[in-house]
Order: structure tokens, then C-alpha cells, then sequence
């Protein structure tokens, strides 16, 4: 199509043509790189697990949380994975029936429930770590063992800035789409081109 009939479409409401309208350098956009990344290595991930275990990501992402704290509660997992707390609640549910953890009241707090990971959940999550350091050393084998190191405490310091994005989103939506103050969202999409 030539600049000429483009112009002619958008005249007649179709589309803009592409060059006269902002757009994100996707080769320098960081969020949209950050969430390929995760998006691939976690799907890729996900299929082995599958694969090799009959237990897909969220599984593997609680038992290695359990496998460090031993008992935790779906609203801790939630918060530290940014899981929601729902999802949590029914992998829970799938790990309880398989025998990977059982599930009890919070002798601290008795309207608590708290997974706590077994002896079965734990030789799973052994046996998975092989291939989990596998796919990592396979992920950072382009980097020499600084630029590993120094990837991770960027990564580090990102996920600790995560709060302050937050408050920069909310702040420019009060300024500028103030009558999205208080509105729930409907349905976010998981994929896309990042945050």
C-alpha cells in the first residue's frame, strides 16, 4: 500500500498511517524484554515439568518456596510470586490430593491455613531442580560469571523498585485518568508487550 492510498483509508476512517503515530521502540522498551523472557523461559519450563513430573510451573514455583520456609500460608506465596491468592488456594488443592503437601491451620493464627511440603513434595522438588539449574546455566551461558552475577543484583534491584512503579502508574493515573481512581480492573492479559 502507498503512503498515498494509506492517507486515503485514514481519511475515510481507516487506518493512521503507522509513521504519524507515537509508537514504542520495542528494542529499547526493558519491560517488553523483561516479560518475553519470563513469558518463554516459564512456558518452556512449564512443558518439561509437564514432561517429566506430570506438574506444571505454579507447582514447581511453590514447592521451591516450601522447600526454603517449609510451611506456608497462600497469601505469603502470593505476595512473594505475584501469584494470585486464588490460583494459589486451588494449586494447592492439586499438590494436596498428589500427596506434595499437606494442609493445616496456622497453630499462630487458627483461620490461617498453611501448606506444609512432604516427604514426597520434597523428593519431587529434588528431582526437578536438576533440570531447573540446567535450563539456568543454559540461560546464562552467554554471560561471563560477572555479568551473571551483575544481571542478578540488577534483577534484584528492579524487583525492589516494583513498588515505586506502582506508585508512578497510580500517580499519572490520578493526573491524567482520574476517573480510573478506584475502578477494578476487568481482565489483564498475561502476555504482551510488558508493563
Amino acid at each position: 500500500m502507498t503512503k498515498s492510498v494509506a492517507a486515503k483509508s485514514a481519511q475515510k476512517g481507516g487506518a493512521a498511517p503507522t509513521e504519524a503515530r507515537p509508537k514504542i521502540d520495542l528494542d529499547h522498551y526493558a519491560p517488553a524484554y523483561l516479560t518475553w523472557i519470563a513469558n518463554k523461559l516459564s512456558g518452556g519450563a512449564s512443558n518439561a515439568y509437564l514432561r517429566a513430573f506430570d506438574v506444571g510451573i505454579e507447582t514447581w514455583r511453590i514447592l521451591v518456596l516450601l522447600a526454603i520456609e517449609q510451611s506456608l500460608a497462600a497469601q505469603s506465596i502470593s505476595r512473594t510470586i505475584g501469584m494470585d491468592k486464588s490460583s494459589v488456594s486451588r494449586v494447592f488443592k492439586s499438590m494436596q490430593t498428589k500427596g506434595l503437601i499437606a494442609i493445616d491451620l496456622d497453630p499462630a493464627d487458627g483461620r490461617l491455613r498453611v501448606a506444609t511440603i512432604t516427604a514426597k513434595g520434597r523428593a519431587l522438588h529434588d528431582r526437578i531442580l536438576e533440570l531447573a539449574k540446567e535450563r539456568e546455566r543454559a540461560f546464562l551461558s552467554v554471560l561471563s560469571e560477572d555479568e551473571g552475577r551483575m544481571l542478578l543484583e540488577l534483577l534484584h534491584r528492579l524487583h525492589d523498585n516494583l513498588p515505586k512503579v506502582e506508585e508512578a502508574t497510580n500517580a499519572f493515573l490520578d493526573e491524567r485518568y482520574p476517573k480510573a481512581k478506584g475502578r477494578r480492573p476487568r481482565g489483564a492479559s498475561k502476555a504482551g508487550s510488558g508493563g
